[in-house]
């Protein structure tokens, strides 16, 4: 098959652009270079995170790789067809661990049999979706348009000394439906969950409270459950928050702890990002609209939907989805955004 070049410098210019190429190039079949690989960031080419996204890849697609080492601007990519199974993957740093399942997961859907992936790294850490927001928002979105997969949160891990464990378990789907999520729907209650390890509990109540509190303007029942743990290498703490509406819609926010950061402080940071997201009347908060497209187009039939903001991650997976697929997406506006596209109608087992 034809092989894909993608310029890892484009748009943002970071590790997304990998992500849903490894993936893309998995469920396609269609070998993949990726060259000038994180161009833009401070510590180009691969990093530990990236590196087991490329290695889960290919243990995944069972694929031919040259280029896959620490540093690596470069990478080829040959897959030779998804497997399923047992797989276990180590970051071996506090590298986020939802971030190696961005690349996994649309695999996986289409994989042959069910399976079950165990990930070590980072659940909580900067500039990656947590595991609660990946378990209570992403999944659930999924869900709808076939998506089959459950997250089980073993042990959490905060930067900079790591050591989460989860356990994904995914089955396969013979195709995705497309979606039409345009409004949000009015508000049922806001949801969360505000986590501290090896931490006085009070921390993560703290989070907590300050998050209602910040919230109480809504109007809507405000459900936070406060979970404590010392089985981490911690210390640690984050809260995630989720809104529910009655369309189905989960729109969600998070803040990380950190060493002299006030506990209410996070809890209002965090109530103030779902904030600003419920503002928009948007169906999708931003991170979700970033993630949608890649399984919006490989789904069958025409998928809209409205996320919060345009992003840079937005447009940069719009770009390469439209290197491995026959689709075009559209979009207008920039707070909110509507995204549309005509899905290819994927099938388990076919080739494009």
């Amino acid at each position: 098959m034809e092989l894909v070049r993608i310029d890892g410098s484009l748009g943002e210019g970071g590790g997304q652009i990998l992500r849903s190429a490894l993936a893309l190039s998995a469920i396609s079949g269609r070998p993949l270079e990726i060259f000038n690989i994180r161009a833009k960031r401070r510590n180009p080419g691969l990093q530990h995170q990236h590196l087991t996204s490329v290695k889960a890849a290919a243990a995944v697609a069972n694929a031919e790789m040259e280029g896959a080492e620490l540093g690596s601007t470069r990478l080829l990519f040959r897959p030779r067809g998804i497997k399923c199974g047992e797989f276990s993957f180590d970051v071996g740093t506090a590298g986020s661990i939802t971030l190696v399942l961005q690349t996994l997961l649309p695999m996986l859907v289409f994989a042959p049999c069910p399976s079950r992936v165990k990930i070590r790294g980072g659940t909580d850490v900067p500039m990656a979706p947590p595991v609660d927001y990946f378990t209570n928002v992403v999944l659930k979105a999924l869900e709808p348009m076939g998506v089959r997969a459950e997250l089980r949160l073993i042990r959490r891990g905060h930067y900079p000394r790591g050591g989460g464990l989860v356990e994904l378990s995914t089955a396969p789907s013979d195709e995705l439906a497309a979606v039409r999520w345009l409004e949000r729907g009015r508000l049922l209650r806001v949801a969360g969950i505000s986590h501290a390890v090896n931490l006085p509990r009070h921390v993560a109540e703290r989070q907590a409270k300050a998050a209602e509190e910040a919230l109480r303007g809504l109007g809507t029942p405000i459900n936070i459950e406060v979970e404590h743990r010392e089985d981490g290498l911690g210390p640690g703490s984050a809260i995630v928050l989720w809104a529910e509406t009655d369309r189905g819609m989960r729109i969600g926010a998070d803040a990380l702890g950190e060493r002299g950061k006030p506990a209410e402080a996070v809890g209002r940071e965090a109530a103030e990002k779902l904030s600003a997201e419920l503002a928009t009347g948007a169906a999708l908060d931003s991170h979700m609209g970033d993630m949608i497209v890649l399984y919006m187009a490989l789904a069958r039939g025409r998928s809209e939907v409205v996320a919060s903001r345009l992003t840079s991650h937005l447009e940069t997976n719009i770009f390469v989805v439209e290197q491995f697929l026959p689709v075009k997406f559209s979009y207008s506006g920039k707070e909110p955004v509507k995204i549309a596209v005509d899905g290819v109608g994927f099938k388990r087992g076919a080739m494009l």
